[in-house]
């Protein structure tokens, strides 16, 4: 069985850090896909990162302050996210071999695959 459990989200102030851990059981970290996303009040679930074994891919508003790692041996997968903004108030979400799915009102999270149950990411101006 597939098991995936964030830790590490709260509140900061803007231009301060903060770093997600999702700890998983059930998957392999060298083979799978995995994934960050977050979804804020109203607004659709967006791609914050993908790592893999071939390639690694941020969207623009996170190159530069956000990366994944990974822990291999203690099944454990990082999200490092610097000089953070409000815009970046979200629940984020690990999510393995995964993708939002579409609904009436846009990409939604959690979709398909295996995802956690989110952390809530606050950060105040």
């Amino acid at each position: 069985e597939v098991k995936l459990v964030e830790s590490g989200g709260g509140s900061v102030q803007a231009g301060e850090s903060l770093r997600l851990s999702c700890t998983t059981s059930g998957v392999n970290l060298d083979e799978d896909v995995m994934s960050w996303y977050r979804q804020a009040p109203g607004e659709e679930c967006e791609l914050v990162g993908t790592t893999s074994k071939w390639n690694t891919y941020y969207p623009t508003f996170a190159k530069g302050r956000f990366s994944i790692s990974r822990d291999s041996a203690a099944n454990i997968i990082y999200l490092q996210m610097n000089n953070l903004k409000p815009d970046d108030t979200a629940v984020y979400y690990c999510a393995i071999d995964a993708q939002s799915v579409a609904t009436e009102s846009g990409w939604s999270c959690p979709g398909v695959g295996h995802w956690g149950q989110g952390a809530q990411v606050t950060v105040s101006s």
